[in-house]
């Protein structure tokens, strides 16, 4: 059976003690399902500073949600921190339809959410996860 769907991963960057986890694709059930484990990975440390990109996303149902729930919950077990960059109104939207807008911190860029901290940290760029 040939599967159609557009590729998807996480590409996870270091500035300083930020952490910028690129999301890309469709975060869907199956999407979901797969990364899940390597977003875990990202908050295991105490207070995690952790910033999801979702502008690269292309389609959020509810598994998607899901899996920010759960990362949001995991972050906040370690007294750390969760920001969303989402740049498509429409996910802004269903965020407010399904009463989670108040739940996440929302950015529309990236670049002030970094801008404080230090330069890429070695070792912490380009890993991306297929």
């Amino acid at each position: 059976m040939f599967d159609d769907r557009p590729a998807f991963g996480v590409r996870v960057h270091a500035f300083g003690g930020v952490t910028v986890a690129e999301v890309a694709g469709e975060l869907d059930i199956f999407a979901a399902g797969r990364i899940v484990a390597r977003l875990d990975s990202l908050v295991q440390v105490r207070c995690p500073d952790l910033i999801l990109d979702l502008r690269p996303v292309t389609f959020l149902d509810c598994a998607g949600l899901s899996l920010l729930c759960r990362l949001r919950n995991r972050v906040l077990e370690r007294d750390g921190r969760l920001r969303l960059v989402i740049g498509d109104p429409r996910f802004l939207r269903l965020l407010r339809m399904v009463r989670l807008d108040d739940a996440f911190e929302v950015l529309e860029d990236l670049t002030p959410a970094i801008a404080g901290a230090a330069g890429p940290v070695a070792g912490g760029g380009g890993d991306a996860l297929a």
